[in-house]
C-alpha cells in the first residue's frame, strides 16, 4: 500500500460468522492481470488510487500458480519458491495462452486451462482486497490492446469464476494514459492547458503494447494502437538463459536445459540478474547443474548486444504504427513509458534515439496500469452512491467529466471470394478506426439462383503471418428466386459505443435480412463522437466467402494472401470481383464474366438452413503463441567466477 494511504472503512453489517457484508456500493477496483506480475488497486474516498498489498505484504503478486499434492494451490511468491523443487507442478506466463481453447496443463490427472490459472491469480488478489476494503464484486481488468475477442472473453470468464459479478475491460495503454492525465498531471492540481499527443510505450513481462493517445478538454482519445502479444521481459530472460546455458555447456560438457530443476533455478537467477543490470553496469549470475557450479559476471553492454534483435522489434513496431497513421515523431508531445521491462537501459536509449526527446518515466511501471484501471472504474461509477461519497468535490466533478474514446485495435470484416476463387478476409472496418463506427458495402452473389448467403465474421490477427480470428456467423436463407449471379447483398457492420459488433446482411432484391450481434466488452466511454467511416483494407485466409460490388477504398491485393482454393459447390459465399450487370454496363472495355452453373450437392439438396435470422455461433481460432519458458533449476558444487564477456545467442 502506498505511504499515507489508508483503505476506506467498510460500511456494512457483520453476520454471525464474522464476515462483513457490504451494504453500500463497492469501491472502484482496477486489476492489472499481467503475464509475470499482477496487482490490484482501488479508489479511496479522496479519489486517489491505492494499491492493495497481498497477504505477504507485496504490492505486486507473481502470476505463478503451484499445485501441491492434495489439490492445495499456491499463488505468488510462495508458488515461485516451490517451483524449484517441483517444476512439473508450476504454471507460469499463462496469459500468453489465454483465449486458446486447445492449451492446457495436466497435473495429477487434472487439466487446467489458461482461464483456470487466471482465476486462481484473481482469487488471490481479491482475497487480499476483501480483507482490507470488504467484498469486491465489480472490477475493471486490463488487457493488451491487441487482445482478440476470444482472449477478452476468456479474461472476463476468469473474473466471473473468481467471484466478480461484473467485469469491465480496458486496454492497458489507455489505462496508463488515464493514470498519466488524471494522476500524474494532477487531478488535484493543475490540468493540462493544451492538447497533448501521448505515445504510451508499455513493455511488460509478456506483451508489448503501444498506443498514440490525444488528451484535450477532459477527453482521452486513442488515435492508433499496435503491439506484439509475444514480446516482453520474459523474451529478454530467454535470450540470456540460452546464452548462459551454451556457455555452461562449453565449460563443463553439461547442459542445464536437460534438467527441469536446474532450469527452474536458472530462470529465477536470470530474472534477478536482469533486474540488477537495469541499475548496474554488471551483475553476477550463478549456474548450478550436475554437480557443477559457476558464477559468471554479465555486463550490461553485452546483455544489450545479446537482446538487440528484441529491442529492434519494438522499434520497428513503433515506427510502423506512426507511419501507417501518417504521423511522425513531430506529432508526439510526450513519450510515456510503463511496464516493468521498460526500465531496461537499452529500451530507454533506443526510444530516445528514435524520438529525439526525453522520456516521461514518471509513472510507476508496476502499478500505473492498475491505477489507470481504477480511475476508469471511478469514471464508470460517477452516478453512484460511491461517487457522491467522494470527499473532494473537485475530484468527483473531474471524474464525471472525463471521457475515453477508443479505437478497434484489429480489423473487422468478413471472408470473401476473390477473382482467383480463393478465400480471403476483407476488413470493412480497418484497425485503428475511432469508435463508434458503421460501414456498409455491397457484395454480389457468386452463382445464378443462389439460395443462401453465409457470412463468416472475422478479426485480423495481432501479428502479421498469424491466422485471422473467427468471431461468428450471419446467414440469409431463402434468397429471392432466380437471382442472377452478382445480385446485390448489402453488408453492414456497426461497432457501437458499448463495443458491440452488429452485422446485418440484406438481400437488396427480396429485402430479406439476417442479423448477428457479437458483444465486445471493451468498455468504450464516448460522447459526441459519431464517426461513420467508409473504408476497407488488409488480408489473411480461412472459411466460406464472397464478392464485392462497390469499394469505397481499395482492399489490399488478394495475391498477398495465402490462397485457399474453394470447392466447386461452395455457392453460399459472396464474390470479391464485382461485375454485376448494373455496375459494368456502359463501361468501355468491360467483358462480362462467364456465368457459373450451380453445381448440385452430393446429397441432392442445398446446405441446411437455420431460419431467416442467423443464430450466432462462435469459433475460436488458435493463435500462434510462443510457449512459456521452462522454469529454472538448482544444484551445488564446484565453484569459480569468470568474466562473461562475449555472450552469443
Amino acid at each position: 500500500m502506498e505511504p499515507g494511504a489508508e483503505p476506506s472503512r467498510v460500511v456494512g453489517r457483520q453476520e454471525a460468522s464474522g464476515q462483513i457484508v457490504n451494504t453500500k456500493n463497492p469501491n472502484p477496483v482496477g486489476i492489472d492481470l499481467g503475464t509475470t506480475y499482477s496487482c490490484l488497486a482501488y479508489l479511496n474516498k479522496q479519489g486517489e488510487p491505492v494499491t492493495l498489498a497481498n497477504q505477504e505484504g507485496e504490492l505486486a503478486t507473481p502470476s505463478v500458480v503451484f499445485f501441491e499434492e492434495g489439490q492445495h494451490v499456491l499463488v505468488g511468491t510462495e508458488a515461485l519458491r516451490n517451483a524449484i523443487v517441483r517444476p512439473d507442478r508450476v504454471v507460469q506466463n499463462s496469459k500468453r495462452f489465454i483465449g486458446d481453447p486447445d492449451h492446457h496443463w495436466a497435473i495429477d490427472g487434472e487439466t487446467y486451462t489458461p482461464v483456470d490459472i487466471a482465476n486462481y491469480i484473481l482469487r488471490k488478489l481479491l482475497a487480499a482486497a476483501n480483507e482490507q476494503i470488504g467484498p469486491v464484486e465489480h472490477a475493471v481488468i486490463t488487457v493488451p490492446a491487441q487482445f482478440s475477442e476470444p482472449q477478452r472473453r476468456a479474461t472476463i470468464e476468469a473474473g466471473h469464476r473468481a467471484g466478480l459479478k461484473q467485469v469491465e475491460i480496458i486496454n492497458e495503454p489507455v489505462a496508463a494514459a488515464l493514470c498519466h492525465v488524471l494522476g500524474n498531471e494532477g487531478l488535484w492540481f493543475t490540468e493540462l492547458a493544451e492538447e497533448q499527443r501521448i505515445l504510451v510505450y508499455d513493455l511488460g513481462g509478456g506483451t508489448f503494447d503501444l498506443s498514440l493517445v490525444r488528451y484535450h478538454n477532459d477527453e482521452v482519445c486513442v488515435l492508433a494502437s499496435s503491439g506484439d502479444l509475444h514480446l516482453g521481459g520474459i523474451d529478454w530472460n530467454e535470450a540470456l538463459e540460452r546464452a548462459i546455458c551454451d556457455r555452461f555447456l562449453a565449460d563443463f560438457g553439461e547442459d542445464p536445459r536437460t534438467d527441469a530443476q536446474s532450469l527452474q533455478a536458472l530462470a529465477l537467477e536470470v530474472e534477478t540478474t536482469k533486474r540488477s543490470l537495469t541499475v548496474r553496469p554488471r551483475a553476477a549470475l550463478t549456474v548450478q547443474h550436475s554437480g557443477h557450479r559457476k558464477t559468471y559476471q554479465i555486463q550490461q553492454q553485452k546483455f544489450a548486444e545479446l537482446t538487440q534483435p528484441l529491442v529492434e522489434r519494438t522499434a520497428t513496431i513503433t515506427q510502423k504504427m506512426l507511419k501507417d497513421n501518417n504521423m511522425g515523431w513531430a506529432h508526439v508531445d510526450v513519450v510515456l513509458t510503463t511496464g516493468g521491462a521498460s526500465r531496461m537501459p537499452m529500451i530507454r536509449e533506443r526510444l530516445k534515439e528514435m524520438g529525439g526527446r526525453t522520456l516521461n518515466t514518471s509513472l510507476s511501471p508496476d502499478q500505473s496500469i492498475a491505477h489507470g484501471a481504477t480511475y476508469y472504474a471511478g469514471m464508470l461509477l460517477t452516478n453512484t452512491e460511491f461517487a457522491r461519497a467522494i470527499v473532494n468535490k473537485e475530484v468527483s466533478d473531474r471524474l464525471s467529466r472525463m471521457k475515453q474514446v477508443s479505437v478497434n485495435a484489429r480489423g473487422l470484416g468478413i471472408l470473401v471470394q476473390n477473382p482467383q476463387r480463393t478465400r480471403v478476409p476483407h476488413y470493412l472496418i480497418p484497425a485503428n478506426t475511432p469508435l463508434p463506427t458503421k460501414i456498409t458495402q455491397t457484395f454480389g452473389t457468386v452463382v445464378d439462383n443462389q439460395k443462401r448467403v453465409h457470412l463468416h465474421i472475422v478479426e485480423s490477427p495481432a501479428t502479421e503471418g498469424q491466422p485471422h480470428v473467427s468471431l461468428g456467423e450471419c446467414v440469409i436463407d431463402d434468397l429471392s428466386p432466380n437471382l442472377p449471379e452478382s445480385s446485390e447483398i448489402a453488408v453492414t457492420i456497426h461497432y457501437d459505443t458499448q463495443a458491440r459488433v452488429h452485422v446485418t446482411a440484406v438481400d437488396v432484391v427480396g429485402n430479406r435480412e439476417a442479423t448477428s450481434e457479437i458483444v465486445r466488452p471493451e468498455n468504450v466511454i464516448t460522447t459526441g463522437v459519431d464517426v461513420e467511416s467508409t473504408v476497407a483494407p488488409d488480408p489473411s485466409p480461412t472459411s466460406d466467402d464472397f464478392h464485392v460490388d462497390e469499394w469505397t477504398e481499395p482492399t489490399p491485393p488478394a495475391e498477398a494472401v495465402s490462397p485457399v482454393q474453394l470447392p466447386s459447390d461452395d455457392d453460399e459465399i459472396l464474390d470479391l470481383d464485382p461485375k454485376n450487370p448494373a455496375a459494368s454496363s456502359g463501361q468501355p472495355g468491360s467483358t462480362p464474366k462467364p456465368r457459373r452453373r450451380r453445381t448440385p450437392r452430393p446429397d441432392g439438396g442445398r446446405a441446411p438452413t437455420s431460419g431467416r435470422k442467423a443464430t450466432r455461433r462462435r469459433r475460436k481460432v488458435r493463435p500462434t503463441p510462443s510457449p512459456p519458458k521452462p522454469a529454472a533449476p538448482a544444484n551445488d558444487e564446484a565453484d569459480g567466477e569468470e568474466e562473461f564477456w562475449s555472450l552469443t545467442e
